[in-house]
């Protein structure tokens, strides 16, 4: 595992330090880290999201209602 040695703001290191003392995490690295994973899952279902637009703007109009769009969505986000 890389080392790496970061700066945080005053009220950022108190939250850490925090969520450590509630024992939430075992360490700030450990929550530095899991901070990091939810961004790139984040970013993950974005960039699915934006994709998805995207492609749905180029085939047309659908005849689909707004409910059938959103449970397709929420059971593509469970299975992707």
């Amino acid at each position: 595992m890389a080392r790496q040695s970061i700066t945080f703001t005053r009220p950022n290191d108190e939250w850490l330090k925090s969520q450590v003392e509630n024992e939430e995490y075992s360490s700030k690295s450990e929550l530095v880290n899991d901070l990091v994973r939810q961004a790139r899952n984040q970013n993950a279902e974005i960039n699915w999201i934006r994709a998805k637009l995207e492609r749905a703007e180029k085939s047309g109009f659908t005849t689909d209602t707004k409910e059938e769009i959103l449970n397709q969505s929420k059971s593509q986000l469970k299975n992707g």
